[in-house]
């Protein structure tokens, strides 16, 4: 049973991002409640972002507290953020490549959307891709630390109305999304030699995407 007189201090997501000028109005209950949790425990209140949170929770489960004390290539990939990353530990940030329109779990919304299922639709787009057995050949476009996802909207529309069922749509944007994030790394791995990658965020949860990046 949890014991709530053993808390020595309390953390909270305040932001987005590690950067200035990020913000979504969304974080400030979560900082309201843990401020006024804190002051009434008399405990320190310490402030951090959700892509730190991401960070330190994929450095850990790769390899422990090893990562922590190393240089590493991180990807954050989610619904708000396709983030290519240089990383020491989860405080020490600092911002490598990203996309210069929409982000990879928008891209995938989006198509979920389109095709009736509920928001967030990654499950579902994962669930159909799944069932595609066919060859896809991603088309992506990365300009080494920078990549665009807008055309893939409007890729993904063209196939279904050329009439590619909903499996093979759903595989070709989960792949041109993996795709995207081999080739970013590969281009950050031409200045970072050596360096450990770790992929973070709920796009990365796709099998296919994990398949396509192993």
């Amino acid at each position: 049973e949890f014991d709530l007189t053993q808390i020595d201090a309390v953390g909270v997501s305040q932001k987005p991002r590690p950067v200035e000028g990020s913000y979504m109005p969304c974080f400030l209950a979560g900082v309201n409640a843990a401020t006024a949790f804190a002051h009434a425990k008399g405990i320190p209140l310490v402030r951090t972002t959700h892509q730190q949170g991401h960070a330190a929770a994929a450095l850990f489960a790769a390899k422990g507290e090893q990562l922590f004390a190393e240089k590493v290539l991180l990807f954050h990939i989610s619904g708000g953020t396709t983030d290519l990353l240089l990383c020491q530990g989860a405080e020490r940030i600092t911002p490598l490549g990203t996309s210069q329109d929409l982000y990879a779990g928008q891209a995938v919304d989006r198509l979920g959307v389109k095709l009736g299922y509920p928001f967030p639709a990654g499950v579902y787009v994962s669930e159909q891709a799944a069932l595609c057995k066919e060859k896809v050949h991603p088309k992506v476009s990365v300009h080494e630390l920078t990549c665009s996802l807008s055309g893939l909207e409007n890729q993904c529309a063209k196939l279904l109305a050329e009439g590619h069922d909903a499996p093979y749509v759903c595989k070709y944007c989960l792949l041109c999304v993996a795709d995207t994030v081999v080739k970013m790394t590969k281009a950050a791995q031409k200045e970072y030699p050596g360096l450990p990658v770790v992929c973070a965020g709920g796009v990365m949860s796709s099998d296919i995407i994990h398949s396509w990046v192993n």
